[in-house]
C-alpha cells in the first residue's frame, strides 16, 4: 500500500542530481530524495515497472498453489 502511494505521484519534469554522491550517507540521502520526489517522471516509471515486474513474477511462480485444497489435519 505504501509503494502504491509512492507510485501515484505526479508526472512532471525529471529532477537531475547535480553531482554523484559520495559515501553511504550521501547515497541514502539521494535515494530518499529520489523516493520522495513527487514530480519525477523517471522515478514513477521505475516504480511502476518494478511493481509490474513483481506482479508478473508472483503470477508466474505462485500459480501452482491450490488455495482450495484441503489442509492437512494435525
Amino acid at each position: 500500500a505504501a509503494m502504491a502511494a509512492v507510485a501515484a505521484g505526479g508526472a512532471g519534469g525529471a529532477g537531475a542530481v547535480a553531482a554523484p554522491p559520495r559515501g553511504i550517507r550521501a547515497w541514502l540521502r539521494s535515494a530518499f530524495r529520489f523516493a520522495t520526489d513527487r514530480n519525477d517522471f523517471r522515478r514513477n516509471l521505475l516504480v511502476n515497472l518494478g511493481l509490474f515486474a513483481a506482479g508478473v513474477w508472483v503470477a508466474r511462480n505462485l500459480t501452482d498453489i491450490d488455495l482450495m485444497a484441503p489442509q492437512p489435519v494435525p
